[in-house]
């Protein structure tokens, strides 16, 4: 994925780390943060792949969690527990409409909102400002 999505450091060049999608991350720092909505970037970059994983919680010490705990500690120790959601050989790329995006992508942007409560408002579908979906206006109220 860092070699498709172009990941590199601006000032080192040096490869990014990429994985997959905590949600139960985000759903700690929505909290903390009272976000209202997601923009979603690059998905684009994950056409082709066979499977997808969002992490929707976490086990530490034999228990489950929904959402990351507090203490630093309490994180060194966590497992992260995964959902695998089937991917997508269409291409999005350049995508502008939602209901143009395949099927599946469409079922792993639904499972990003459900799994982190927090809504996607945008969606990047390609490097250019006009590659994007706008679902909700990030700048009005509902």
């Amino acid at each position: 994925m860092s070699t498709v999505g172009a990941e590199k450091g601006v000032t080192t060049g040096r490869a990014r780390r990429c994985g997959w999608f905590y949600a139960a991350l985000l759903r700690r720092s929505a909290h903390i943060n009272g976000l209202s909505g997601l923009c979603i970037t690059k998905l684009d970059v994950l056409d082709g792949l066979p499977e997808l994983k969002i992490c929707t919680g976490y086990e530490l010490d034999g228990a489950q969690l929904d959402v990351l705990p507090l203490g630093a500690d309490d994180i060194a120790r966590c497992r992260p527990i995964y959902e695998t959601l089937p991917g997508w050989s269409e291409s999005t790329a350049g995508i502008t409409n939602g209901e143009a995006l395949p099927v599946n992508a469409r079922q792993y942007l639904s499972r990003i909102e459900q799994a982190s409560g927090v809504p996607i408002h945008m969606i990047s579908t390609g490097p250019e400002r006009v590659h994007t979906i706008v679902l909700r206006h990030p700048f009005q109220t509902a």
